[in-house]
């Protein structure tokens, strides 16, 4: 065992930077918080290169003297903290005294900083935690501090930030989060010399969330509020018809603190089953004040998550809050006048769940049949072998198939094996089943549709070719900030491959036409969910093609409609189509889109 010995301050706040600072957002977070604990009315955010190599946060708020500037470069300097009682009563947000001294410790850090009353400001420069320079300087009362050159003193940090992009985005995010958290403050945000993000003071969450994520959102809410002993829960929820493909605005604050929480989080999840389809998320902006002593802020590192200690109690006010909300909604939506005529009696506005009532034996056989069979006589389909490219077969892109010249379709290529299916008919809607010469094969139709859809799209981008429909009546797209960029950044690459998106304003967007393979009804969702997936995971613009692979993968997932009323004919073209693609066997996502039962195995179960 080695000796033990004391670390250096300079040592221990690097390290302390490891747990506070994991990337450029994180300095800006912590900034923003003390700005407004110092009650600042406006807050400042500016950047360059994803933040690694220059930050600076100003504000208008009180200021400090030179005595308190150089303290709050020390370790375990803070206002917020005088015993150790206080953990259990942190109403402020930036607490824990380490954020400034291990941000100045990875990075070159200039503070300015003046008080009311005071005739000159304070400046301290300090370089991988070495203080270079103390001077006045002349300034409005508020501080300012610039952060360049993050993790110089750390190269092997550098290594681990993602791209420009990415840091930007979470930059930006942190700056929205904790605008809508306050709204009376002012914020603006600078990304590269171009202001990505600004809001004035608004007089309440509601105005804030429009300039945030844009008017359209703003009317797809409803207030929700409710207190129940020394919790209150206000703000705001999606109707169950608009949600979203990502977390990304569902959004939850506890005393006003921007946190991750899996209480909260699964409390949403859970008011919402069965009224949003699976694998969506509701739209929320909602916010929880409770006694502090009755939450611990103290969990992570960041303070980015929280733990309550009566997590059953929370869980359980929300639920019944967001329920209740969300009933008194479909009652508004399903109230129907007296001298109004009656609707019919299965319809259930904004909601996938079933009816309560369930149906008669006679009424379950029209709905579910376990298998339907064609009245017409079968026909043996015969099948060649995979082959590449295919031909479309979504029930958007059946138009555009029409009008693919014979020469250009998908040509078999032998590989000296020929196999028969025989049609016998459907199950469950969305299975076609076929007789083989070696047993049974059930087809997966929404998974032959995708593949078949992908491998199309695909095809058509490689050639360079991608028609465009032009809409009738052009589809207004109102967008958020960071969204607002993010297309911006990607319209060259849409345009160019059958979309046709124009600017129309600030945070506007025209969407004038679409490729073939995307209804017209379903384009805005579309261009929504596709900016969540950049936003999640980013689209590598450098590789235009991998690019393009992840489009046509969220195309096939979301531009498919099953057709229950189809054909037999239409089926056993599918089946061949499906046949002469690229890869038949599964989806773009990986599920099977067929398998096959044996004679032997069905003799087998059968005890023959």
């Amino acid at each position: 065992m080695g000796k033990i010995r004391i670390l250096s301050d300079r040592i221990a706040n690097q390290i302390a930077a490891g747990e506070v600072i994991e990337r450029p957002a994180a300095v800006v977070k912590e900034l923003i918080e003390n700005a407004i604990d110092a009650g600042a009315e406006r807050i400042e955010v500016e950047f360059r290169r994803g933040g690694r190599s220059y930050m600076r946060v100003e504000d208008d708020g009180r200021g400090m003297s030179k005595d308190d500037a150089l303290l709050s470069l020390e370790r375990h300097g803070t206002s917020k903290i005088a015993a150790a009682d206080d953990l259990n009563r942190i109403v402020t947000f930036g607490f824990r005294g380490e954020a400034l001294p291990s941000i100045a410790s990875v990075s070159r850090f200039t503070l300015q900083t003046r008080q009311e009353g005071a005739e000159h400001g304070t400046e301290i420069v300090v370089n991988g935690g070495k203080v270079v320079q103390v001077r006045e300087c002349g300034m409005p009362v508020g501080t300012r501090i610039e952060v360049a050159q993050l993790f110089n003193s750390v190269p092997a940090r550098r290594k681990f930030l993602k791209t420009d992009a990415t840091e930007s985005a979470h930059i930006i995010q942190c700056a929205r989060l904790h605008a809508i958290a306050h709204p009376s403050v002012a914020f603006k945000v600078i990304e590269n010399d171009r202001t990505v993000f600004q809001s004035a003071s608004c007089p309440g969450l509601e105005e804030r969330l429009a300039e945030v994520f844009g008017r359209s959102l703003a009317s797809l809410l409803m207030p929700i509020e409710a207190t129940e002993g020394d919790m209150h829960l206000s703000g705001f929820i999606g109707r169950p018809s608009a949600s979203r493909a990502t977390r990304h605005e569902m959004l939850v604050f506890v005393n006003s603190r921007p946190v991750e929480s899996r209480t909260l989080g699964y409390a949403l999840l859970e008011s919402y089953h069965g009224s949003i389809p699976k694998g969506r998320y509701p739209i929320a902006f909602l916010f929880l004040k409770i006694d502090p002593a009755a939450v611990d802020v103290n969990v992570h590192p960041a303070k980015r998550e929280v733990r309550f200690r009566e997590e059953a109690r929370v869980r359980g006010f929300v639920i019944r809050t967001v329920l209740e909300r969300l009933r008194g909604d479909l009652k508004e939506q399903t109230s129907v006048p007296a001298s109004a005529p009656e609707r019919n009696p299965g319809w259930r506005p904004n909601s996938a769940a079933p009816s309560a009532a369930a149906p008669s034996a006679s009424e379950r056989s029209k709905i579910s049949p376990p298998l339907q069979r064609s009245a017409a006589p079968v026909r043996p389909v015969v099948a060649p072998a995979p082959v590449s490219p295919p031909t479309p077969v979504s029930a958007s892109a059946e138009t555009f198939l029409k009008t693919v010249p014979e020469p250009e379709r998908a040509k078999p290529v032998s590989t000296g094996h020929v196999f028969r299916w025989r049609f016998i008919g459907q199950a469950r809607g969305n299975l076609a089943l076929f007789e083989t010469a070696a047993g049974v094969v059930v087809m997966d139709r929404r998974a032959a549709h995708e593949r078949l859809m992908y491998e199309e799209i695909l095809a058509k981008f490689r050639k360079g070719a991608v028609p465009r429909q032009a809409l009738l009546f052009p589809v207004p797209l109102e967008l958020d900030p960071v969204a607002t960029a993010l297309l911006a950044d990607h319209l060259d690459l849409l345009n160019g491959n059958g979309f046709e998106i124009s600017v129309f304003g600030r945070n506007f967007f025209r969407i004038e036409s679409v490729p073939p393979w995307l209804e017209p009804n379903l384009a805005e969702g579309f261009v929504r969910d596709l900016l969540a997936l950049i936003r999640e995971k980013g689209l590598p613009e450098e590789h235009p093609e991998l690019a393009w692979e992840r489009i046509a993968l969220l195309a096939s997932r979301k531009a498919i409609r099953i057709n229950d009323r189809v054909t037999e004919e239409e089926i056993v073209g599918l089946a061949r189509r499906l046949m002469e693609s690229r890869n038949p066997l599964t989806s773009p996502l990986g599920r099977a889109t067929f398998f096959e039962i044996g004679s032997s195995e069905i003799e087998r179960r059968l005890q023959k």
